[in-house]
């Protein structure tokens, strides 16, 4: 059987999902109620499980190194959001993205490291993953990641 829609867009080079990796108990991953799912923040893991660029950006961490962690933030999040619902086809939108950066003071670069996981979302969703989103500086994330990103989508 051909695999269709957003799983399809899988197939294209740069979007094979890491994990999932669930958090621990007594947190879900993915919540799904009314109509939408939402996932829990979700760091930057590669396929092994490592933590990819860790630390502070704008002290030790690139812009560029920031938008990577976000791009696999988003990637760890549709990895779960599709272990929760089977497919990713029953996903209709993606609603919203919050994102959080480890930022250094006066670093107010928070929108272009966030950029990589709306661009990420985008690439899978196509037009239904353009979302709302906030990117917000935050002194410290679990396990020293530098990024975080939750996303919630409206199912069909």
């Amino acid at each position: 059987m051909a695999v269709t829609g957003f799983d399809a867009r899988l197939e294209q080079p740069g979007l094979e999902l890491p994990g999932p990796y669930p958090p621990h108990d007594p947190l879900v991953a993915v919540v799904v109620h009314g109509g939408r799912a939402r996932t829990s923040g979700q760091l930057a893991r590669s396929h092994d499980g490592v933590i990819l660029h860790p630390g502070i950006l704008g002290d030790g961490v690139s812009v560029e190194a920031g938008v990577d962690a976000a791009r696999w933030c988003a990637l760890n999040a549709v990895s779960v959001l599709r272990a929760e619902l089977g497919s990713l086809d029953r996903i209709d939108r993606v609603l919203t993205v919050l994102g959080f950066v480890v930022s250094a003071p006066g670093f107010t670069q928070q929108p272009a490291v966030v950029d990589g996981a709306s661009r990420v979302l985008v690439e899978i969703f196509g037009a239904a993953g353009h979302h709302s989103r906030s990117a917000v500086g935050v002194a410290a994330l679990p396990r020293g990641g530098s990024v975080e990103i939750e996303v919630e989508v409206a199912l069909r």
